[in-house]
């Protein structure tokens, strides 16, 4: 059998057993010793089956501790709402022209707000935009009039939640050189979402398991009640 790498050797703390969320956080934070400040992420399993509409799970939470991360803001909207965007912080902001960018190729951005006015246009970018998940959406909040308290909101720490095919869902929800305090805040900030956005067609245990892992470094199991599930 082959040998371990010494980062995996080093890896402290039981991975079976289910902990409560502080004793995972730190597990988490202690086992974070990457040459960079390594993101912490969640995985959140569901019981619930996202083939079915009345089953699927998705919304938008704003993180009070922020994710530690420069978050991209692109902007389809023109005139007075296009400088209302580019006053809030937007990084690119445009209407048709910035359709044809993207349709080109242009990928540098991490989120899509656009103006109700705009989703005929956004419509075209359906094909590249759907598979990354960047696909504006009111659900979520990226289809709005109010795009400047918008991108405050991306650029302030607000994340997007879906499921996946097998019912789980995974977000960032820090950085390893947050605090353990505010990597608490952000945790329960996002089940806390997670509960309110329970479809309609959910049946028995809706959270079924939470994990907590950093980016290099192992994952820690959650126990649910510890999180008031």
């Amino acid at each position: 059998m082959a040998k371990q790498p010494k980062r995996i050797q080093a890896w402290t703390g039981d991975r079976n057993a289910a902990h409560a969320v502080e004793a995972a956080v730190a597990l988490v934070k202690a086992n974070a010793k990457a040459k960079f400040d390594e993101s912490i992420e969640i995985a959140v399993n569901l019981g619930v089956d996202p083939r079915h509409a009345d089953q699927q799970v998705r919304g938008v939470v704003s993180l009070p501790s922020g994710t530690g991360r420069d978050v991209r803001v692109a902007v389809i909207a023109k005139d007075a709402k296009a400088e209302e965007a580019k006053a809030a912080g937007a990084d690119v902001v445009g209407a048709e022209e910035l359709v044809e960018r993207i349709q080109g190729g242009f990928m540098e951005f991490d989120r899509v707000i656009a103006t109700p006015d705009m989703m005929a246009l956004v419509g075209r970018l359906g094909k590249v935009l759907g598979p990354r998940g960047l696909m504006p959406n009111p659900r979520v909040g990226t289809v709005t009039p109010n795009v400047g308290q918008a991108v405050k909101d991306a650029k302030g720490g607000a994340i997007e939640f879906r499921t996946e095919k097998t019912g789980i869902i995974h977000a960032g929800i820090g950085k390893a050189s947050f605090s353990e305090e505010a990597l608490l805040i952000n945790v329960r900030a996002l089940v806390d979402a997670l509960n309110k956005a329970k479809p309609s067609g959910a049946k028995g245990t809706y959270i079924k398991k939470i994990s907590l892992s950093s980016t290099m470094g192992p994952g820690f199991k959650v126990d649910t009640s510890s999180v008031g599930v």
